[in-house]
């Protein structure tokens, strides 16, 4: 039986966020969809549409005028913020991502942080709130405009450099708590500005991966600062964090905000299955394994994996490669309506 959509496609990422009934589960990568060949085909490519307001919004609406998404964003990285702190950047080109070089940070110690003068009207920062806008003119109520403000963990790794910080845990974790909790009026900032922009959600990288902590120290640092950030922002947050988070998502469930974008080195039914319905699940399709190297079939399975698991937005689990292949995002918002059509 052919399915019938019934809501906007922002009616249906707000009401997801919300827990509340949709018409179809929404697909809404709450970092970016941009790829190599969406760059070519709206002629916005890296590095110029990552600092170029109208480049950012033509390439962020391809999402969903090209894609099918349900939701655009239009900051693409994870650098914009840092940027305009002063730390060294590397523009790179078209088919790589922008970095921050952390080899050689700009602050040493608390007495170094400081909000610049000017950071919101910094360049960097205003190609994205100058992006919202736009969006906002083009599609109004149509579509899900999610905005992105790094939180001060992912702060901390750009302007301290990542072993740095990680070190400086172990030797003062009581001065971290201190510089995290001063850097978090950073996410607070552009994360406002967004909002005021006309961003209808906000992801919050913060990223205490697996990879590099413990469960315990996601709970000894970020806790609470996560409980409080989820009470600042008037709008739906979902908190990202890459890699396996299964030993924490109990701690994340516990913050307040509103979801959780996971990545695929964490089974969706387990994930579903800890979150217990205190906080919505996005994501979780791999990226290098899956869309980049295999096909729309295989990209079926995986959503239906999610779908089955009851994961409540579909998304790949972080940016996606540059290279990936269109049609293996196409295919995830059909096998979205396909699975919904066969199981209705």
């Amino acid at each position: 039986m052919p399915l019938v959509e019934t809501m906007t496609s922002k009616e249906r990422v707000m009401n997801a966020l919300a827990g509340l009934p949709v018409d179809r589960t929404p697909v809404a990568n709450p970092t970016n969809v941009s790829t190599v060949e969406l760059m070519d085909l709206v002629d916005a490519p890296f590095p110029d549409a990552c600092r170029d307001s109208e480049l950012a919004a033509r390439l962020a609406a391809t999402g969903y005028t090209e894609l099918g998404f349900d939701a655009v964003a239009p900051y693409f990285t994870i650098i914009q913020e840092s940027s305009a702190l002063g730390c060294e950047m590397q523009w790179e080109g078209k088919d790589n991502w922008p970095t921050v070089r952390m080899y050689n940070p700009i602050w040493k110690g608390i007495e170094d942080i400081n909000i610049p003068h000017g950071f919101l009207n910094h360049r960097d920062n205003v190609a994205i709130t100058d992006s919202i806008k736009l969006l906002k003119e083009e599609f109004g109520n149509e579509v899900a405009i999610i905005g992105k403000t790094m939180g001060p963990w992912t702060l901390a790794y750009h302007v301290f450099g990542v072993e740095r910080f990680l070190l400086m845990t172990v030797d003062d974790p009581d001065m971290v708590k201190r510089c995290l909790d001063k850097m978090k009026e950073i996410s607070v900032l552009f994360g406002e500005a967004q909002i005021e922009a006309g961003a209808d959600v906000l992801t919050f990288p913060d990223h205490a991966t697996g990879d590099l902590v413990s469960g315990a120290y996601y709970k000894e640092f970020l806790l609470e600062l996560h409980q409080e950030m989820a009470g600042r922002f008037n709008v739906p947050l979902i908190l990202h964090i890459c890699g396996k988070t299964l030993d924490r998502l109990d701690y994340i469930a516990q913050t307040g905000m509103d979801c959780f974008h996971f990545d695929s080195r964490n089974d969706p039914q387990e994930a579903m299955d800890i979150a217990a319905g205190r906080i919505r699940l996005v994501g979780n399709l791999n990226n290098p394994e899956l869309l980049y190297s295999k096909g729309p079939k295989e990209v079926r399975e995986a959503v239906y994996k999610c779908l089955d698991a009851g994961v409540d937005l579909i998304a790949p689990e972080c940016a996606i490669p540059l290279a990936t292949k269109l049609e293996n995002l196409i295919e995830i918002p059909n096998a979205v309506r396909a699975w919904f059509e066969k199981n209705q």
